[in-house]
């Protein structure tokens, strides 16, 4: 079919002598097409394009339903691009990503000031609340201050021999123990701050014989300072939109609910195929390559059984806990 412009060309050319044979050697359109719009006093109309299915397109619905199922939460888009590639998606990531900023609009975060942490000096603890009520669900977190490397083990509550339970196996994940871990205002670690004075605290006397064992020295974060514990802080935030939201939209779809035994099945193989082998964010290292360089404590000989602590009021040499926050991101 020719253009409109090219359909008129035709016509001035006719005019002035060029025969239908030149020009159709010319342009490389057949005669009866020259013919064609040389009869015709209209413009050449053309019907409607057929719209070409994108590589998306197969997969929008389902990408819909795990959106919608996730809300209020969101799935980070690289979750959602293993899952379709799975199925058979073979467009870009760049691509899913501008879909998805038409399914809810893209989040903003303040920046925060990080400051680096030496080999084998600090793990970072905390508690990430995912249930309370009558179904509770917690998951202990624990990120090494230089790699980055986090284990990450779910529970049902927050007590002392759970938590302590939990520092034995990050422990032994880890395959050694850091110099210090770092707390928040936990009451399974602290029992009164400034006990004794500024800076020093009257910590669980459980916490104090796990400390004694392993060999590392627990530290509070200033109050009202969670960001100076910002790198488990961070890794929770990963762990809440990377693991947790995505899986449990996806039981939600069959009508189930996330258990603790589940979460551990899966987070462990999260941890292995994907928390722990990405490129980091900050380092540009994949952490369990960064794990190497931590030079980690061995562990002791035996693990110290989890049993009833006797209550006993221990000070900390003021020196070790009167620390810049600096320090301790």
């Amino acid at each position: 079919m020719l253009k409109w412009d090219r359909s008129m060309e035709v016509k001035i050319l006719h005019q002035q002598g060029m025969s239908i044979r030149a020009f159709s050697q010319i342009t490389g359109h057949s005669r009866n097409t020259v013919r064609k719009y040389l009869r015709s006093d209209d413009p050449p109309r053309y019907g409607p394009r057929i719209p070409r299915q994108g590589k998306l397109e197969p997969y929008k619905g389902y990408l819909e339903q795990r959106v919608e199922a996730a809300l209020p939460h969101r799935i980070p888009s690289p979750v959602l691009y293993r899952e379709i590639q799975a199925q058979g998606y073979s467009g870009s990531d760049r691509l899913l990503r501008s879909h998805l900023a038409t399914l809810y609009p893209a989040p903003t975060e303040d920046p925060v000031v990080r400051f680096e942490t030496p080999p084998g000096e600090q793990m970072q603890v905390d508690w990430c609340v995912f249930r309370r009520g009558a179904s509770p669900l917690s998951a202990f977190v624990a990120t090494l201050g230089h790699s980055r490397m986090s284990y990450v083990e779910f529970v049902t509550d927050e007590r002392f021999e759970m938590l302590k339970q939990c520092h034995i196996n990050a422990f032994e994940f880890f395959g050694g123990v850091p110099r210090e871990v770092l707390y928040d205002n936990m009451k399974t670690v602290v029992q009164e701050r400034n006990t004794y004075g500024a800076g020093i605290h009257r910590y669980h006397p459980g916490l104090w014989d796990l400390a004694k064992y392993y060999g590392f020295t627990p530290r509070l974060c200033k109050p009202y300072r969670a960001k100076t514990k910002g790198k488990v802080e961070r890794f929770n935030h990963y762990l809440r939109y990377s693991f947790y939201n995505p899986l449990v939209g996806l039981l939600k779809q069959s009508d189930l609910m996330l258990d603790a035994e589940t979460a551990n099945v899966e987070v462990l193989k999260w941890l292995r195929d994907i928390a722990n082998v990405r490129e980091h964010g900050t380092t540009g290292v994949q952490p369990i390559v960064r794990l190497a360089e931590e030079n980690l404590q061995p562990l002791p000989e035996y693990t110290v059984p989890v049993t009833a602590a006797v209550v006993t009021d221990i000070r900390w040499p003021i020196e070790f806990l009167q620390r810049s926050p600096q320090d301790y991101d």
